[in-house]
């Protein structure tokens, strides 16, 4: 073990498992600045790059706009595929398995090879795939690129090789699924139809074998036309000419008999033995009209036709009301006999698939369920009871319920929290359900070794909280919260609220929480911030409600009328290096019922309420408007419990809330908190633009923002919701430009957090950010940066970006820690704020916290987010917490309830008390680790340059700790603690979108999550225990079980019922009879198959790259070991060699004989 005095600027080291000494410098972890240290900092390190690999590990929710669905009858497993070419198979809860196709082509159809573990998809890039599902990550085989028709229906019969493929010009292919190679047999639809007819049929709707005969194909064209086509004698048998467009085709078992569904909304069903016409004509919800015409109905997308044994049999449909009546909701139909039930679903229908017993097409299906798959929900109705109940969905499916706008991920969480959730949540679940067992219960799952507590909070729009059970990479609904609960009731178009968010005022911008004393806190987009207490028991509660001015005073502002056509900030101002000239406001510019003041945006109930068991509601704290000015967005919150404070900040200021006391302790704005140590030279100026831009364009959390006729601010959620980002997107890349970076950079971020936010290392002048109009939006990035003023001379509005409670050093004086709160700015600053707190429980409820002047002043580069700190050995210094007591639990006179606080010291490993601690900053482009409290800065590191940090934490891996980043740019980093040593680097996403950069969230045991899409939450890890573990944690797709049987025909019926089970296709398909298709109609393209070929690396060469570069830091020194190894084996050498050529030159003249 080395050790390294800090003596010397530039005296580095960065041995991987070795002592950390000195800072290091270079691009590794940059150059030190401080002065010397005084004492020795002795840190064992043991993070190498190694430890670290990223992957996906599991997808939750709801698949993103699916468009196919598929199911196993015998292995009991679904298929969904979506928009995106992405493709969830779903068996018995724990099952959950995502793949995506590379290309990203929408899934148009799914067929699986029934009890062979293996799926076909087609995709609306004309390809084909095959999809190896007998191992844990699903892999494909095979590919099939069609290049001159267009792939519009697959059919593949059971325990059948070859797949039917009919296209868009009418013909109709057959692909060998063994090989992925086409047979030269082509039904041409030139051929299929009768050649007096004039029209093309169109393209191909639906293709299947008679039960009957597996030998006759039946063929749907979309114009009308049905045509059976004699496979062996490569011939039509009938062919029926119908006046109506066809959705879908369905047979009766017996093959004697099949219903189609229309584009008018009726219904027909043909018997073969007469096929001149329908046998019978329904429309099912076609009402006759009193002039005796029948009502116009909407088509019948699908329909399926099953029999049953015991009663009547079932037709099934979608579609099909008439269209007078207006804001009907999309219907499933289910018709048993003369019955007739009507199934409202809340999304549209998107695909349904009736369950039966048997897979084999010419048996009585006994259908038992029906699939429903819905625009944004999955449905499985019980067929077998007569009131069609619909079974519990055990899949988190309803993450979407409102839109996700923030989560928050807690690992290693203890133990006992998950239970007492979950009872709370379990008695308001819903009723009603079927009492039959989930019938979707394929493949295995088992509950991995590797499993801890996990916990997946989400906040919604409605103002909804949901924690969710996310142990052992499973997800289950565990407790919701409704925040709304806890004001009154809006009125729609009225009141303070619907002026500035009329559409979700509760909507959830922030949450956090301490699952050692379960305090929770929510902050909403109204500016509002609620703190909840758990308890087990109910109870009747006055909510106590705090309100808070925190505005930066305006000295004197300009007046709307100047810019009256201009709803974004002023022009002429923002790009003039000397101050603006302002004027007063015209009273002529206020709200009708006058300046709004000291009101806040929501209204608290003020009366005693009810609430039930769970989270409580203790406190809330509002934002007040101040002069017609509605409140900024809250940036930043952190709250302790064993100090019993509240913190919170926006971009004017920082407030301190003590919620025992129900008192506001501190509320300042950020300039006033430096005091003298403020280390900018400022303009003296108003911090506003105009009255305009602050007046009616803040509140700008969630919301995108536009301009109407009355100029009102609505809430869109489109950057949640939205499958693309578009704007976002063309940000980001404008973000690679070298001459827009930054305003890109501050346009996301004002989208992030609601705020306009500086960073003292940008020197150069940008447009404003504009919220109204697309056009305004691209031409503000697109403008000249010429200026080199400053942005800080400019506008000196400083946001709070983070906050920290702990035990720390306020000053370099202080020879103790004492509680401090660590204030991040956007501008790069971090500000100490000393407090004393009273230790004894009845002084604490009487006495007053004591907050002291702004003690240390730290800089970095860009705006701060991540405070944390470690011990003089590397160690994770947790923050102070109470631990957890009910308040509403009876009185025990024996045991009165106290309050028992855990502190963790910062010198709590150390031998000696007082010895400092370590300080982990990281901001948008730059982490430092800072000694307390000398705050001389030890280690710094350059983390950025093209682009920026959006999410920073420290978090526990593999029995350490390390620095883990996920940029703008897409890129996941980790760095080593506390030598800043880089460890990782990937690049992961090739964009990062709004939605991922709200949502990403890192925590213990190297995982993350972010909302992939509108509903869907994915999973990672950055951790190469985790990716070796992860095939045990996966649930396996397939399970070997033997085929059934098919029933015994009888002999009259297999005499009669034709030849079916003497079909062979290999003879008619195969190359020998039908010759080899050309080549240039589809290319086959092998795929990874493999295991290893489909498991997820580290994004492929780029990210080995990185790896590789990174891993040469530490292979450095082991080069320089190799390199003394190397000169000591030469010195040997040639001594060796010296006494070698000195025993030649002895025996040279020797004879043989001699020796």
């Amino acid at each position: 073990m080395k050790k390294f005095r800090k003596v010397l600027d530039g005296l580095t080291t960065s041995s991987p498992g070795g002592t950390i000494g000195s800072p290091s410098c270079g691009s590794a972890a940059g150059t030190p600045t401080a002065a010397p240290t005084p004492r020795e900092i002795d840190v064992q390190e043991t993070l190498v790059s190694e430890n670290f690999q990223l992957c996906k590990t599991v997808r939750h929710g709801f698949p993103y706009q699916p468009t196919a669905l598929a199911f196993d009858p015998v292995q009991k497993i679904l298929a969904i595929g979506s928009r995106s070419g992405g493709v969830r198979i779903l068996g018995r809860p724990g099952v959950d398995c995502y793949c995506q196709h590379e290309s990203g082509a929408a899934v148009l159809q799914l067929q699986f090879l029934i009890n062979e573990g293996a799926l076909v998809t087609a995709c609306a890039d004309d390809t084909l795939h095959l999809w190896n599902l007998r191992q844990r990550r699903p892999a494909v085989l095979h590919s099939l690129k069609f290049n001159r028709e267009r792939i519009t229906f697959c059919h593949l019969p059971f325990q059948s090789k070859w797949l039917y493929v009919g296209t868009e010009r009418g013909n109709t292919h057959i692909v060998n699924i063994e090989s992925f190679i086409l047979s030269g047999y082509v039904i041409m639809w030139n051929k299929a139809i009768e050649l007096s007819t004039k029209t093309h049929p169109g393209p191909v709707v639906h293709l299947s074998d008679s039960p009957k005969d597996e030998g006759k194909l039946l063929i749907g064209f979309e114009s009308g036309t049905i045509v059976q086509w004699d496979l062996r004698a490569k011939k039509a048998d009938f062919r029926i000419y119908y006046d109506e467009a066809i959705h879908s085709v369905s047979w009766h078992h017996e093959g004697k008999q099949f219903m189609c569904s229309h584009s008018d909304g009726s219904l027909t069903l043909w018997n073969l033995r007469n096929t001149t016409r329908p046998f019978q004509v329904t429309f099912p919800h076609g009402k006759i009209q009193k002039d005796g015409r029948k009502e116009s109905c909407k088509p019948i997308l699908k329909v399926e036709y099953k029999t049953s044994r015991s009663s009547e049999p079932f037709v099934i449909f979608s579609g099909g009301l008439s269209y007078d009546k207006a804001g009907r909701r999309p219907t499933l139909t289910i018709m048993h006999g003369k019955a007739i039930t009507v199934l409202e679903m809340d999304y549209p229908i998107v695909e349904f698939m009736v369950l039966c017993e048997t897979p084999y097409n010419n048996e009585v299906q006994e259908p038992y369920a029906v699939v429903v798959l819905l625009e944004k929900d999955l449905i499985v109705v019980d067929l077998t009871q007569s009131n069609f109940p619909v079974f519990e969905n055990p899949y988190p499916m309803d993450i979407h319920e409102s839109p996700v706008t923030c989560t928050a991920y807690f690992a290693d969480c203890p133990p006992d929290i998950i239970p007492i959730l979950y009872s709370i949540g379990a008695k308001h679940k819903k009723t009603g359900y079927s009492q039959k067992e989930w019938p979707i219960s394929g493949g295995t799952w088992t509950l991995g070794s590797h499993t801890y507590p996990e916990i997946i909070i989400t906040g919604h729009a409605d103002g909804s909280i949901k924690f969710w059970d996310a142990s052992a990479i499973t997800l289950q609904m565990l407790y919701k919260l409704k925040t709304s609960k806890v004001f009154e009731k809006p009125k729609p178009g009225e009141g303070r609220a619907a002026e500035l968010v009329e559409e979700d005022p509760f909507a959830v911008q922030m949450v956090s929480w301490c699952p050692q004393s379960r305090i929770f806190c929510v902050v909403g987009i109204s500016a509002h911030i609620i703190l909840y207490r758990f308890s087990k028991y109910d109870a009747n509660t006055q909510i106590v409600s705090l309100e808070v001015r925190l505005q930066c005073e305006s000295e004197d502002v300009i007046s709307p009328s100047e810019n009256e056509n201009n709803p974004c900030f002023s022009e002429q101002g923002s790009h003039s290096p000397q101050p603006h000239h302002q004027h007063p406001a015209s009273p002529g510019n206020r709200t009708p019922e006058g300046i709004k003041d000291s009101i806040p945006c929501l209204k608290v109930k003020d009366r005693v309420v009810r609430v039930p068991p769970g989270y409580q509601s203790e406190l809330v704290i509002q934002l007040l408007w101040v002069d017609g000015e509605p409140p900024q967005q809250i940036t930043s919150l952190d709250i302790n419990s064993a100090y019993g404070l509240l913190a919170f900040g926006n971009c004017n200021g920082v407030a301190v809330v003590d919620y025992l006391q129900k008192t506001i302790l501190l509320c300042m704005s950020t300039l006033d908190l430096y005091g003298a140590a403020d280390p900018y030279q400022r303009l003296t100026r108003s911090p506003r633009r105009n009255r305009q831009s602050t007046s009616e364009f803040c509140m700008r959390g969630l919301s995108n923002f536009y301009s109407d006729s009355k100029k009102r601010i609505r809430t869109s959620y489109q950057s949640l919701t939205e499958l693309t980002d578009n704007q976002q997107s063309i940000d980001m890349e404008r973000s690679k430009s070298p001459t827009s970076g930054h305003a890109s950079r501050r346009a996301m971020l004002q989208q992030l957090h609601g705020v306009t936010m500086y960073s003292h290392d940008e020197h150069h002048t940008t447009a404003s950010y504009c919220w109204s109009e697309r056009e305004s939006r691209e031409n503000s990035f697109s403008r000249s940066r010429s200026s080199s003023v400053s942005s800080i001379d400019r506008d000196t509005k400083e946001a709070v970006t983070t906050l920290q409670f702990g035990e720390s050093y306020g000053r370099k004086s202080d020879a103790l820690p004492t509680p401090c709160l660590w204030v991040g700015t956007s501008l790069g600053v971090v500000l100490l704020i000393p407090m004393s707190i009273p230790t004894d429980q009845e002084e604490r409820m009487e006495e007053p916290v004591t907050i002291g002047p702004s003690g240390a002043v730290l800089m970095l580069k860009s705006s701060v987010l991540r405070f944390a700190f470690l011990d003089l050995v590397g160690a994770l210094i947790q923050s102070p917490y109470e631990v957890w007591r009910d308040l509403n639990a009876p009185e025990d006179p024996d045991r009165p309830r106290r309050r028992k606080l855990v502190h963790f010291s910062p010198s709590s490993s150390q031998d000696a008390c007082g010895d400092g601690h370590l300080a982990v900053v990281c901001s948008e482009r730059q982490a430092k680790v800072f000694l307390m409290p000398s705050q001389s800065c030890l280690f710094v590191h350059n983390i950025t340059e093209s682009s920026f940090v959006l999410r920073a934490d420290v978090v526990s891996v593999c029995n350490s700790v390390c620095l883990a980043c996920f940029c703008a740019n897409g890129h996941v980093m980790t760095l080593s603690l506390p030598s800043l040593r880089p460890l990782m680097d990937v690049n992961y996403l090739p964009l990062t979108d709004m939605r991922i950069a709200r949502t990403f969230c890192f925590t213990n045991g190297g995982q993350a999550l972010y909302l992939s899409s509108p509903t869907e939450i994915q999973r990672i890890t950055y951790s190469q225990e985790m990716c070796d573990n992860l095939q045990e944690m996966l649930g396996e797709l397939f399970t070997p079980i033997e085929t059934p049987e098919a029933q015994n025909r009888g002999f009259l019926k297999g005499f009669f019922g034709g030849n079916a089970h003497t079909f062979d296709r290999e003879e008619l398909f195969g190359e020998a009879a039908a010759g080899k298709a050309s080549r240039s109609l589809a290319q086959h393209i092998p795929g990874q198959g493999g295991v290893e070929g489909m498991k997820v690396a580290a994004s492929g060469a780029v990210g080995e790259l990185a790896r590789a570069r990174i891993a040469l830091d530490e292979r450095g020194q082991r080069l320089g070991e190799l390199e003394e190894r190397t000169a000591l084996m030469m010195t040997s050498a040639e001594t060796f060699s010296k006494h070698a050529h000195e025993l030649m030159l002895k025996c040279k003249d020797k004879k043989w004989y001699q020796f």
